[in-house]
Formats: structure tokens, C-alpha cells, sequence
């Protein structure tokens, strides 16, 4: 059995000489650069993927609770749509299908597709549990809100949804953190990031413990960050006697 050799990450991608300091200097690149380049690419699909399935899921969610028929329906279509359907197999539809049928999509960057399918994926979900936070409380809540003389609208803003966000913090932490393990389908377009490396950094070093390991390591590091902070959130935000709250 060979030994390991972590001096992989200090070794230039081009002469395969290792550098001192293990990061490249002028425009050598060293595969310790290379790996902290796709770990950026990583985190940059998965937060601005999170962004757009918050605000699209949010709505969605919305739409299915409200006594408008119509919303209900764009809602449902929505979030069965793009739950049923799976991600890698959006993200080749994304790519490769829908630019053909909407011309002006073969200018957007592939990074930005992306985005938007592993968005608006994630966003079907975020769906289903802001619906089922919002109809998880009290109805009277609704009525209350309705008969203070608030509008349908100032009813979510101020009271429904204030309340819902809190009880599904739980389900939202893990969303986010699936959205950056699910981020690895960008390699499919070609985004250079931590897979595309680990599968590329391999095939060139012959090195693929050390250099899986080290991948593995980055994304539970993202992944734990994020339970962190959200938790630290749920924390925050915690109605005392609600919920298990103090």
C-alpha cells in the first residue's frame, strides 16, 4: 500500500514541481489554488441558489395557503414540477434544452443556469414546508389579523409569516445544507468547482485519497457552518414557550 502524500496540494498544475509555500507564485498555480478556487465556485452556486429558492419557495408556499384558487394552483404546479423532476436532469435541460427554445438563454453563463435549476429545485421544497408552517398554526391567527382590519397581505407580513419562519428554521437548515451537496451537478456544465476538481485533480495526480479526503473536508466544513449559523438563527428568533423555546 502506497504512503500519502499530502505534498499533492503544494505541487505546480503545470511543471508538477512542489513550491515552497504550496501556492503558486505569478501565474503558477498550485493545486492548493486550485481547490480554494472551487471551493469559491461551491459556495457561490450554493448561496446565490439558496437566495433564489427562498424568495421563489417563500412565495410558492404562500400561494398554496391563500384562498385564491389560482395562486393555489401556480403553487402546486410549481412545486410538483420541479420536485418530481431530477436535478441533474434539470440542469441538462437548463443547458442544453431550453436555450434552443428561448434564443436569447445562449448568451447567459452556464454558471447562471445553473442557479437558477439547482434554485429552483431546492425552491419546490422550501415550498412544501413554508405551506405546511403557515397551516400549522392556528387559524384564528388569520381571522385575527383579517378582523384588526390588516389586509390579506399585511395578515402574512405581520402575522402569518413572522411565525412560520420560525417553526420551519429546522427544515430551511437542512435545505441549505443539501443545496451545497447538491451544488457537485455543476460539474455536468462544466463549473470548476470542488468535484469537477477532485475528478480532474485525480485523474492528473493519481492521488485520489488525499485529494477526495481533502474535497470531502471542505464540503462537511460548509455544510457544518451552516448548521451553525442557522441554528444560532433558530436560537435568535425563538418564541419563549413556543415550540421548545425559553
Amino acid at each position: 500500500m502506497s504512503t500519502w502524500d499530502w505534498q499533492v496540494f503544494c505541487k505546480d498544475t503545470i511543471s508538477g514541481e512542489v513550491q515552497p509555500r504550496c501556492f503558486g507564485q505569478g501565474g503558477d498555480i498550485t493545486y492548493l489554488d486550485w481547490m480554494f478556487s472551487a471551493w469559491g465556485w461551491t459556495l457561490s452556486v450554493a448561496v446565490l441558489a439558496l437566495v433564489v429558492a427562498l424568495v421563489v419557495g417563500s412565495l410558492m408556499g404562500i400561494f398554496r395557503t391563500t384562498p385564491s384558487r389560482v395562486l393555489v394552483a401556480i403553487g402546486d404546479i410549481w412545486t410538483e414540477l420541479f420536485r418530481n423532476i431530477p436535478l441533474l436532469v434539470q440542469v441538462f435541460l437548463w443547458y442544453h434544452v431550453l436555450p434552443a427554445l428561448v434564443p436569447v438563454l445562449k448568451n447567459v453563463p452556464s454558471f447562471i443556469l445553473v442557479v437558477l435549476a439547482l434554485g429552483f429545485f431546492t425552491s419546490a421544497r422550501i415550498a412544501e414546508q413554508v405551506r405546511a408552517g403557515i397551516q400549522s398554526l392556528p387559524k384564528g391567527q388569520r381571522y385575527a389579523g383579517l378582523a384588526m382590519g390588516l389586509t390579506l397581505a399585511q395578515t402574512y407580513r405581520y402575522v402569518l409569516l413572522p411565525m412560520a419562519f420560525r417553526i420551519v428554521i429546522p427544515p430551511l437548515t437542512s435545505e441549505s445544507m443539501n443545496i451545497i451537496k447538491n451544488s457537485a451537478v455543476a460539474f455536468a456544465v462544466s463549473i470548476a468547482e470542488l468535484t469537477m476538481f477532485a475528478m480532474q485533480a485525480q485523474e492528473e495526480t493519481s492521488r485520489g485519497i488525499e485529494v477526495y479526503l481533502a474535497v470531502t473536508g471542505l464540503y462537511f466544513i460548509s455544510a457544518f457552518a451552516i448548521n451553525r449559523i442557522a441554528l444560532a438563527i433558530e436560537h435568535r428568533v425563538q418564541v419563549p414557550g413556543m415550540l421548545g423555546g425559553h
